[in-house]
């Protein structure tokens, strides 16, 4: 288990365990986080699951495929620290991240 903080739009926190192996947002809808509405159920066909990746986080994960880089493209509010936590494997070396989500999914 790892531990991830997610931040709101408004700015509440919420720590959260997650299992190895599950994705940022499986985590995310099992524990209720606000923000994450995840309507395709995680098969990156929308992108309803955005969240913001603090820097030091960024390059931790794994590379953006060109498939979550076209569904984040829908996002009127994408950055460079923009993903989508369906394409986010948890592992060990994610311990302690620190996501925020934005204020609206689209």
């Amino acid at each position: 288990m790892v531990q991830i903080l997610f931040k709101s739009h408004s700015g509440e926190e919420q720590w959260v365990e997650g299992s190895i192996g599950n994705s940022l947002m499986q985590v995310a809808v099992s524990n209720g986080v606000t923000g994450i509405d995840a309507d395709c159920g995680g098969s990156c066909s929308c992108a309803t699951c955005h969240v913001f990746v603090e820097q030091d986080w960024l390059e931790k994960l794994e590379s953006i495929d060109p498939n979550e880089d076209a569904m984040l493209g829908l996002s009127p509010d994408r950055s460079d620290n923009s993903r989508l936590s369906c394409q986010i494997q948890i592992t060990e070396d994610l311990d302690g991240l620190v996501v925020s989500t934005p204020e609206f999914q689209f």
